[in-house]
């Protein structure tokens, strides 16, 4: 379709070492000539998304985001499975404002990198779809923290992230509270309020940052003494099963979530094209409509005003082929004026009949009516203009096709979505103020 980009055949997809056919797909997206530097432009930050994908892909990383909500222990729990103090942790809510990434030691063969994200509670539903998605696309492995049975506002958000497709693990925080009949249950009840989002085997029970363990010891003389001491991190299985994925899965999850986001670029990028082409080819519409109006107005001479109005469709249509990368012959957009306005004047023959009456009359008043027709005459030669330019559009933006149901159709769909009234009116006014001028 003319709405869409083209891909240069040098960039198609090829296995390498380096990450493979989407690895390629993604070169050839950052690398593609047919893309308009305005589009560019305008869409940087995704553009070096893809640049930042196609890094993880050739280093052969896995990123997992660690989401949840403020003091669920999220960036306590990405320090516990590093093994370091990589994320800040603070008493205060927000502590986390914005992602932070560390890489787990311990994975480096399998890639295995943590992102920490800012919780999901100290923001509105709305941005938090936003924050959802957007780490979603930086991410290929999700790990939701809660420490408690599922809130509303946190079922909401799992439900949010598991429509971006990616793999979920839900991790039970602070379970050295519970006893180990409380732990289980919470962790049963878990698996059965995320049925259909997370696998029973990925609701996992974890202990990040464990409260320190208080011991009482008695002297010779029968006092008491009160000491604390620390309890390491239980975060075994989650490490585990995190680990187990990046060996087994990590290259193939990266490498389809990095597809996806293309696609999606892909798809964005081409509606961003055909906005742009739309907005220009509204401009040479409207250069023409004006054009076209005037000249059938101040024309005296009877009839001709209607072949000049005709040429005029024709180079209209030839610079909208330019526009929509279709460039047409003049005999090929004069046939397509032809079949268009065959076309309108089958759906409309009382307006082409009342143009034809307005030029005759200025024929045989030697001019001298053009104060009378001249204005009504001219919108409706506008109105035709649009017509005839938004039917070319259609043809063009389907590939110099009219459709499964033909040209009929597709004119009098367009006839039937625009406003007469409103065009004739704009039309009157502009013309009118030109003529005074």
């Amino acid at each position: 379709m003319a709405g869409r980009f083209r891909r240069r055949a040098d960039t198609a997809p090829a296995p390498d070492e380096r990450g493979g056919s989407v690895a390629s797909s993604l070169r050839g997206l950052l690398d593609d000539p047919t893309i308009p530097p305005a589009v560019r432009e305008a869409m940087a930050a995704d553009f070096r998304r893809v640049e930042t994908m196609l890094d993880r892909l050739e280093r052969e990383e896995l990123h997992v985001a660690v989401f949840g909500r403020v003091s669920a222990g999220k960036s306590a729990l990405g320090n516990a499975l590093l093994g370091r103090d990589a994320f800040t942790v603070g008493v205060l809510h927000g502590t986390t404002t914005e992602a932070d990434v560390a890489r787990l030691d311990e994975a480096a063969n399998a890639g295995l990198v943590l992102i920490d994200t800012p919780g999901i509670n100290e923001l509105g539903g709305e941005a938090r779809e936003t924050l959802a998605y957007e780490v979603a696309e930086v991410s290929d492995l999700i790990v939701f923290v809660a420490d408690g049975d599922l809130t509303r506002e946190e079922r909401d958000a799992l439900r949010t992230l598991a429509a971006t497709r990616r793999p979920l693990l839900l991790a039970l925080n602070k379970t050295d509270r519970y006893s180990d009949d409380e732990r289980d249950g919470l962790l049963q009840r878990l698996r059965e309020h995320t049925d259909g989002l997370v696998r029973r085997e990925d609701v996992i029970g974890v202990a990040a940052h464990p409260a320190p363990r208080r011991i009482v010891e008695v002297d010779a003389s029968g006092r008491e003494h009160t000491t604390q001491e620390a309890v390491p991190a239980d975060v075994t299985a989650l490490k585990t099963r995190l680990l187990a994925i990046a060996e087994r899965e990590g290259k193939t999850l990266s490498a389809i979530n990095a597809g996806l986001f293309a696609g999606r670029l892909t798809d964005q990028i081409s509606e961003r094209i055909a906005v742009t082409r739309r907005d220009v080819a509204s401009g040479v519409i409207r250069q023409y409509c004006i054009a076209k109006a005037v000249a059938v107005a101040l024309n005296p001479v009877p009839v001709t005003d209607l072949l000049l109005a005709g040429g005029l469709d024709a180079a209209m249509v030839v610079q909208l082929g330019r526009v929509y990368g279709l460039p047409l012959t003049r005999s090929e957009s004069g046939r397509l004026v032809a079949t268009i306005s065959l076309q309108l004047a089958a759906l409309m023959s009382a307006v082409w009949g009342m143009q034809l009456a307005a030029s005759a009359l200025k024929g045989v008043s030697g001019g001298m009516s053009v104060v009378v027709t001249a204005a009504a005459q001219g919108a409706l030669g506008w109105y035709a203009t649009v017509l005839i330019g938004r039917a070319a559009e259609h043809y063009l933006v389907a590939g110099k096709s009219w459709g499964e149901h033909g040209a009929k159709r597709a004119v009098a769909d367009i006839v039937a979505g625009l406003d007469r009234d409103s065009i004739l009116r704009e039309a009157r006014e502009e013309i009118m103020k030109r003529l005074r001028g």
